[in-house]
């Protein structure tokens, strides 16, 4: 096992994540800057798969990164703690989560093709977040970049905030500082614009934050810039600066001076703004504030799980608070027995580094623990047992594969095989589908499913049969209407009797389901009233007109009757159940579908095609933006029902050059003559 890295003050810590679009070089850069800092002896390659990050065997397959990565490595007594994340859209799952476990959030661009999608994707993310802001610009060597031009396309994209913190020069063969320095040297002018010009839009724009400062710096010219760490970090904390840095991970350009900006400017565990706790539930839940103090109690998050089925299941966490030793006794959210650190680790890549404590800033790691879950907190106090990170919004998974065992009998163990793969990414969703009896995985597209049916088979060993499932429709009701249901059994013993009235009426989209109890006077007795709610949420789940669950609906229970002897909870469901079907039936009920916001990105010249090709999918085009110069972006609503396939669709107009993003956006009422059809439908299985 490697050696144990020295223990470092909370101080002397850096935590960033590299973001980014899929092939900016965030793999490679990763090697690149362990391999200056000696943590390897030479670089390895993504093309080879060879790299510490991309270590599963699935992603050298790939050739591009499907998970988060962890490295760490020191630079001029720092220890630098890097999260490799990946760039496909199917993939921003992991990703978003390394936000969680940072100050810093790096963006990652590819000088050749620009600001991307997902870039301004995890730049907002990384905003909403309250992080640190920083873009790498990779690749400056690469032939015919217009750097100065991409200058101005990060300035649009993200705002006048971003300025150059070191200037290219010698055509991408070096960088230049441009804070500390106030002039070029002689012989390494940059390749455009200017130090002297640099520096002082960086000067003006630090000072802005600080009154004092500013009436310094109109009087004096400049300031040194050692001076200006406390309101450096200001802008950065607030985004009023996004640096801009430059390198080239493959000639070796800016990469010294890259870790240097990580040591020297970016922000430690105590200068980024603090994490997002809350104690307590809902709205009643109150900020909690953690401190990088490695005396108090311990505050840690888990950002990451991985099971493995030889290594069993690893929880990754960044402690925000206190000291985690070996032998620690840590609590796991709200549970009430503590499990014992055994051994603690660091990780370099897929390598355990075993270490015997950790503090503030730390990203660290426990093995075999199995109570450990995503999203958990953990800490030593029972009084810190309701506490939670501010969630993320991660994109509603919206691509659907159905899935069986090939071998009868084998259910339980896909089940558990799914469970496993489901909770090392919170993008990734299981649904047992009543109505259909289908196992359904969800996820953010064809590639994200791809690989998880990929890990099943090679990492697990099982073998399975999909098949697309069906349309996640929904049906509900657009005028109110009352019924009731009397249910009456006699069988020569105790009898069963129970009658409701109630009433159904529409609730706005997306105002899910209320259950009123209006009765008066005991007609139906309290006790029974479980069992009518229970009838209730049983014929929603079943689905009335076309077999699909019920939402956007209010039930009033205002009358009934029951029998003092012969009234008994199964007769009130079976009541319930029915008055409800009856008064849905009357109540004008539609069949509704998930419509999903789409985000496509191609080239330019191929927008017409992509614009009438939504059109003959029912999606309506709701605006468009040009992120690049003969790039563009349009966005639009569809339903989902429309895009079976799609991939394969865009790949043919745009010749493989189009990518796109979906999240979900709303239920709408299917067309009538598509009502009709699944009605139809519905029937048909029931006479079967």
């Amino acid at each position: 096992m490697p050696l144990a890295p020295r223990a470092v003050d909370v101080t002397a810590i850096r935590t960033l994540a590299l973001l980014g679009a899929s092939a900016a070089g965030k793999t490679t850069l990763v090697e690149a800057l362990l391999h200056r800092a000696g943590v390897i002896g030479a670089p390895g390659s993504v093309e080879r798969g060879s790299t510490v990050s991309d270590h599963d065997p699935l992603e050298r397959q790939f050739q591009h990164s499907l998970n988060t990565t962890l490295v760490h490595l020191m630079h001029r007594d720092t220890r630098v703690h890097l999260i490799d994340t990946p760039g496909y859209p199917d993939f921003i799952g992991p990703a978003l989560t390394a936000l969680e476990a940072v100050e810093t959030a790096a963006v990652v661009i590819d000088a050749a093709t620009g600001v991307e999608p997902t870039a301004r994707r995890m730049m907002d993310a990384a905003a909403r977040r309250g992080l640190c802001r920083v873009v790498i610009v990779n690749k400056i060597d690469a032939q015919g970049v217009d750097l100065a031009a991409l200058v101005g396309q990060l300035r649009e994209a993200f705002g006048n905030e971003c300025l150059p913190l070191n200037l290219p020069a010698g055509g991408g063969s070096e960088v230049v500082d441009c804070f500390f320095s106030a002039a070029a040297e002689d012989g390494h002018e940059a390749d455009f614009s200017s130090v002297e010009a640099a520096h002082r839009a960086l000067v003006e724009q630090v000072v802005e934050v600080d009154a004092g400062f500013v009436e310094r710096y109109l009087e004096a010219g400049d300031i040194d810039p050692r001076e200006l760490h406390a309101p450096l970090e200001q802008a950065l904390r607030e985004g009023h600066l996004i640096p801009i840095c430059f390198v080239s991970a493959r000639n070796g350009a800016g990469l010294a001076e890259l870790l240097d900006v990580f040591v020297d400017l970016m922000p430690n565990p105590g200068e980024g703004n603090p994490p997002k706790f809350l104690h307590g539930e809902g709205v009643e839940a109150q900020p909690i504030l953690a401190q990088p103090d490695p005396a108090l109690h311990v505050l840690a998050h888990v950002f990451k799980l991985t099971v493995d089925p030889y290594v069993g299941k690893l929880g990754i966490f960044r402690i925000h608070q206190g000291t985690v030793t070996r032998d620690s006794l840590l609590y796991v959210g709200d549970a009430r027995k503590p499990f014992k650190v055994g051994h603690l680790f660091l990780l370099q890549g897929k390598t355990l580094v075993e270490v015997p404590s950790a503090g503030p800033g730390e990203l660290c790691a426990v093995a075999k623990v199995e109570e450990i879950h995503f999203d958990a907190v953990l800490h030593d106090a029972t009084e810190d047992a309701h506490i939670h990170l501010l969630p993320l919004d991660f994109p509603v998974p919206v691509h659907g594969l159905a899935i069986e065992p090939q071998r009868h009998g084998d259910e339980q163990r896909l089940w558990e095989i799914l469970q496993k793969l489901v909770s090392e990414d919170p993008c990734l969703r299981i649904e047992q589908v009543a109505s259909t009896r289908e196992t359904v995985v969800w996820g953010l597209g064809e590639l994200h499913l791809r690989a998880l049916l990929m890990r099943m088979r090679e990492q697990h060993r099982f073998e399975v049969s999909t098949h697309p499932p069906k349309i996640a429709y929904r049906e509900t009701v657009t005028v109110a209407a009352a019924a009731q249901h009397r249910h009456k059994k006699q069988s020569g013993g105790a009898g069963q009797f129970g009658e409701v009235h109630l009433r159904v009426e529409p609730l706005p989209r997306g105002g899910g389901f209320e259950f009123v109890d209006a009765i008066k006077g005991g007609v139906i007795p309290s006790q029974f009233m479980p069992a009518v709610e229970k009838g209730v949420r049983q014929a929603m789940a079943e689905g009335v007109i076309a077999g699909y669950p019920v939402l956007d609906v209010r039930v009033t229970v205002h009358d009934g009757k029951h029998h003092s002897v012969d009234s008994k909870e199964v007769a009130f469901v079976t009541a319930a159940k029915k008055a409800f079907v009856a008064a849905m039936q009357e109540a004008q009920p539609i069949v509704l579908e998930p419509v999903v916001a789409v985000d496509i990105a191609a080239p330019e010249a191929h927008m017409g095609d992509l614009t009438g090709d939504l059109a003959s999918r029912r999606g309506q085009v709701s605006g468009s933006s040009a992120p690049q110069a003969g790039l563009l972006s349009v966005r639009g609503l569809v339903p989902l029902a429309e895009l079976a396939n799609y991939q394969s669709r865009l790949n043919a107009l745009t010749g493989g050059q189009g990518r796109y993003t979906l999240a979900f956006s709303h239920y709408e009422a299917v067309p009538p003559g598509v009502q009709q059809q699944l009605v139809g439908q519905h029937r048909v299985r029931e006479d079967e």
